[in-house]
């Protein structure tokens, strides 16, 4: 993403989703459920206006991160996730 932009990634547990902004503006989120015991990823939207502009790693990676914290296992039904933790692989310990 070029310029001087702020991008966030926040948890809106009651919709189950990460959610990206850029200057406050939702860019894309990753959803969820969870299971007995684990959280699986099963849709990353980045709106049309939005792609290209790398927001998906920052999205997938805070998703990831919060579930390692939480010491939840995950499941990656999202290609996108899946995708992510392949080139990423010191995620794949997180994989259920």
């Amino acid at each position: 993403m070029s310029g001087n932009h702020t991008i966030a990634v926040s948890h809106n547990e009651g919709q189950k989703r990460f959610i990206i902004t850029v200057d406050g503006t939702p860019a894309g989120f990753a959803s969820y459920v969870d299971g007995q015991n684990y959280r699986n990823f099963n849709h990353t939207v980045i709106r049309p206006e939005f792609r290209g502009q790398g927001l998906s790693g920052p999205l997938i990676r805070a998703a990831l991160d919060d579930a390692r914290a939480g010491g939840i296992r995950i499941h990656d039904s999202c290609t996108a996730v899946a995708h992510f933790i392949r080139k990423n692989p010191g995620y794949a310990d997180l994989k259920n």
